[in-house]
């Protein structure tokens, strides 16, 4: 029999919570640095991982967007999207909805193009090389303010027809959803997917408001949903799908510990949960190290396993009929 890492290597998944800014590496961030006669505060690679101690999100996101400086031409988004995806590919996924925050690039003076051709260029060879389908989901940062978002809306105008989805990131507390009504109503009048990141520090009542205000299709983390009764039904009568992250939980000080995560806790409430990296640069793990740690501290049995893995795909936005191979393909690997 294969242990449960190769066994979780193997099965087949699609991460969608990932944050491609968050998967600069400290080695690429020199390499960048140097292609772009940038200077970093810091002397290392190894200097740049001692500072990877964070008490809280907002510890991290300042280190974060110091890092997303470095990021200064197309092929440098298309040079990190394709080493996200080499290594998310051996982990076993099949397919990837990840999210970019443009404005901290065009906050830089970066034309809204240049990230954006580069990670579709990225996206593209790696369909193409590597099998990993992909869809971009454009964030907009909350502590910022809702024209800003607006603006950005209109410059991504001409890429419309390949985002998928907007979504709601940086700092969650003070920054309600609610904030944000008037574009996620612009974006659903657009054709595109909504989500949120809502309940990782904030309160439920976040939650409330992404599935109220912002009229979501999927949220992203969710945690604090279970402090609500009335709202853990409501999700799980919805078949809501939340994208948890635990190793950026727990780097981030959301749990205390991996063994007091509530993934399996949502599993058992009857939530449609799905495990997912992040920021796996700065958390310590890309997809598939999330689910083997999260799997060894829960005790998550291969039904729970295979249970995460369909979610991962019925709770995408890939179609009915796109979605059919994979979920096949998780139950011929489950029986052999």
């Amino acid at each position: 029999m294969t242990s449960d890492a190769d066994f979780i290597r193997g099965l087949p998944k699609a991460e969608l919570h990932l944050h491609i800014e968050g998967s600069l590496e400290p080695e690429q961030m020199f390499e960048f640095a140097r292609r772009n006669r940038i200077t970093l505060p810091f002397a290392s690679v190894e200097a740049v991982r001692a500072a990877y101690a964070f008490s809280n999100l907002q510890d991290f996101l300042d280190i974060y967007y110091q890092g997303a400086g470095v990021l200064m031409t197309e092929q440098d988004f298309h040079d990190l999207a394709m080493a996200y995806f080499r290594r998310v590919a051996g982990d076993g996924a099949r397919h990837v909805e990840l999210f970019f925050d443009p404005q901290t690039h065009t906050d830089r003076g970066l034309p809204f193009s240049v990230a954006a051709d580069g990670l579709l260029s990225g996206m593209a060879e790696a369909a193409r090389t590597l099998g990993v389908t992909s869809k971009l989901i454009l964030c907009f940062l909350r502590h910022l303010d809702e024209d800003a978002a607006f603006v950005t809306l209109r410059a991504a105008a001409p890429y419309l027809d390949r985002i998928a989805a907007v979504g709601l990131d940086s700092s969650e507390i003070g920054h309600p959803p609610s904030k944000f009504a008037k574009i996620y109503a612009a974006a659903r009048d657009r054709g595109l997917k909504l989500v949120a990141h809502a309940g990782e520090e904030g309160p439920p009542a976040y939650v409330w408001e992404a599935l109220d205000v912002l009229r979501v299709d999927r949220i992203d983390h969710g945690n604090r949903a279970l402090e609500d009764p009335a709202l853990v039904r409501r999700l799980a009568a919805e078949g809501m799908t939340l994208t948890v992250c635990p190793l950026s939980n727990l780097k981030l000080c959301v749990v205390d510990d991996l063994t007091l995560h509530p993934l399996k806790a949502m599993l058992q409430l009857g939530l449609h949960a799905t495990i997912n990296s992040d920021d796996p640069a700065y958390f310590g793990g890309y997809l598939a190290q999330n689910w083997v740690s999260t799997a060894g501290a829960l005790g998550l049995t291969r039904e729970d396993l295979a249970t995460l893995a369909r979610n991962s795909f019925t709770g995408s936005f890939l179609t009915p009929q796109e979605i059919a191979p994979h979920l096949a393909a998780i139950e011929a690997y489950v029986a052999a």
